[in-house]
C-alpha cells in the first residue's frame, strides 16, 4: 500500500533515535523521546490551501525537522509513519 499525500500535507519516516545519551548513559524505550528529525518519503501537490496558494518546499529524499506536537501518526503494512503539513515542518538538514 502507498501513501498519497493530498494539497500541503508531507509523509515522513522517523529516523531512530539513538539508543544512548553523549556520556554514555543506555536509554530504554519508555524514556526515549519521538524523533523529531526524519526522512521525506511523499510530497503533496501544495495548491490553494485555506485561500492561500501553498508552493511545496521540500522534495522526496529531504531529512527534515518537524514540530514535536505536529502530525498525525498512522501505520501503514506494520511500518510506522507520520503525516504532516508544510507549514509544521522548521527545517532541512543538510
Amino acid at each position: 500500500m502507498k501513501i498519497k499525500p493530498l494539497a500541503d500535507r508531507v509523509v515522513v519516516k522517523s529516523v531512530e533515535a539513538e539508543e544512548t545519551t553523549k556520556s554514555g548513559i543506555i536509554l530504554t524505550g519508555s524514556a526515549k523521546e519521538k524523533p523529531q528529525m526524519s526522512e521525506v518519503l511523499a510530497v503533496g501537490p501544495g495548491g490553494m490551501v485555506d485561500g492561500k496558494e501553498v508552493t511545496m518546499n521540500v522534495k522526496v529524499g529531504d531529512k527534515v525537522i518537524y514540530s514535536k506536537y505536529a502530525g498525525t501518526d498512522v501505520k501503514v503494512d506494520g511500518e510506522e509513519y507520520v503525516i504532516v503539513r508544510q507549514a509544521d515542518i522548521l527545517a532541512v538538514v543538510e
